[in-house]
């Protein structure tokens, strides 16, 4: 027998999972949340919501890596780093769970169309409350304005899934 076939397995085979695998996806979405304190100057908010966004590829890509109540704390951190009232992206990212869930228990497969679809109407969703929200406290914009950060963030989503397609594969030594 050849001496190389008796030695560790060439490649990726044999590899573990990351030692900080289990908190890999929720320190994902606290540094997209943290990409809100870039000092960025702009008359109107055009940029996305980052922490959202890599919330949701997470959701979107897998449901396991934490439990639904983790939406809860990185909504709050998303509300301590975006300046948004506190409680709104805890509200709001529960309910996206939710929904998430109930989109799961329902479908039999979703492929990467339907996800950026679905992934298009949460954001959509998000910014109208977020807009709505704001018009109750007085200080809104004209919805017109809110229409480049929504267009912003669906077409950055597939960059963004594919950059926690490759957390994953990394966390899960793939």
């Amino acid at each position: 027998m050849v001496r190389s076939a008796l030695g560790p397995a060439p490649g990726k085979l044999g590899r573990k999972p990351s030692p900080l695998a289990a908190y890999l996806p929720a320190a994902t979405v606290v540094l997209g949340s943290l990409l809100a304190a870039l000092p960025i100057v702009a008359t109107s908010g055009w940029y996305p919501d980052f922490g959202y966004l890599v919330f949701i590829s997470w959701r979107l890509l897998r449901a396991d890596p934490w439990p639904p109540w983790w939406a809860a704390p990185l909504g709050f951190v998303n509300d301590l780093f975006t300046g948004y009232p506190i409680g709104l992206s805890v509200a709001l990212w529960s309910a996206t769970m939710l929904a998430l869930d109930l989109i799961d228990r329902r479908t039999m497969w979703r492929d990467y169309w339907i996800e950026w679809v679905l992934a298009a109407v949460l954001i959509a969703i998000d910014q109208w409350l977020q807009w709505r929200v704001a018009k109750v406290v007085g200080a809104a914009p004209d919805f017109v304005n809110m229409v480049p950060a929504i267009i912003i963030s669906i077409c950055v989503f597939p960059a963004i899934a594919w950059a926690v397609s490759r957390a994953d594969a990394w966390r899960l030594g793939r």
